[in-house]
């Protein structure tokens, strides 16, 4: 057991994974923290109560992204020989933007101080983004010698666009959460103080609604990021099959014309 990775779930069914390395600013490298941060992405995905999550990190910064002192020759990422170090991607941080597209629980990152490297790629692999006045992002890679070897570089420009993508990643350049907030990485940009809150309050509206119909939009978000329009109409087709005969489906409809508030049980 670890507590690199905090997980935790309310009555509402919000879940909080927290990276808890605040004395290193939360580095994301070490297989350690991979393996724990691995673990809560399966908890999530199989438990049935969570609704949606919260990804934040400890202390003063979201994630400084690789553990530099591990990139020194004979370290866990640069194993001294092209071949290990391409297998220590593969079964190391390359495993998260995988397990990520793969989950169906909304994720919202509540980024607080810096999201540098890889930690600026974490948060491209939630699906909504909010920053403390206080949070920096940069796609770093360049400025170490390195390139984006955990997804950046398909991430970071289907949030951003082409451009701010290519400027963030050729130049390694910090950027602040008004500048982000400009170009659409963050959807909200609030008081350091009440970053948490606000996330809560975005959970809450999410959670509210039917948690089944919430997974398969989610799904059919990320699908449409690869998939062509005549693929994403048959999966749609399939999933709103299923949709229509969830009691959730029919609780909202009973409730709509009742004039009251739906209450759903995920059924």
């Amino acid at each position: 057991m670890t507590d690199a990775v905090l997980y935790e779930i309310d009555a509402e069914g919000i879940v909080t994974i927290t990276l808890n390395r605040p004395e290193m600013r939360n580095p994301i490298s070490d297989p350690e923290v991979i393996e724990a941060l691995l673990d809560a992405v399966e908890r999530l995905d199989n438990d049935p109560a969570a609704r949606v999550a919260i990804l934040t990190g400890a202390g003063k910064g979201f994630s400084s992204g690789g553990n530099i002192n591990e990139m020194k020759p004979g370290g866990n990422v640069n194993g001294g020989e092209p071949i290990r170090t391409r297998l220590n991607y593969k079964r190391g941080i390359q495993r998260l933007p995988l397990a990520f597209a793969a989950l169906e629980v909304p994720v919202i990152a509540a980024v607080n101080g810096a999201a540098a490297g890889a930690g600026c790629d974490l948060t491209c692999m939630c699906d909504l983004r909010i920053a403390g006045e206080s949070a920096r992002f940069a796609e770093s890679f360049v400025k170490i010698g390195l390139i984006a070897g955990d997804g950046g570089s398909w991430l970071l420009p289907r949030v951003v666009g082409w451009s701010k993508a290519a400027e963030m990643a050729l130049t390694g350049d910090m950027i602040d959460a008004a500048e982000a907030l400009a170009c659409g990485l963050v959807s909200k940009v609030v008081p350091d103080h009440q970053l948490m809150d606000e996330a809560r309050a975005l959970a809450r509206r999410i959670a509210a609604n039917p948690p089944h119909a919430v997974r398969m939009t989610k799904r059919l978000l990320w699908e449409g990021r690869r998939a062509d329009l005549a693929t994403l109409l048959e999966m749609a087709a399939a999933m709103q099959s299923a949709a229509h005969a969830t009691q959730d489906h029919a609780e909202a409809v009973e409730a709509f014309l009742e004039k009251r508030r739906p209450e759903f049980k995920g059924s």
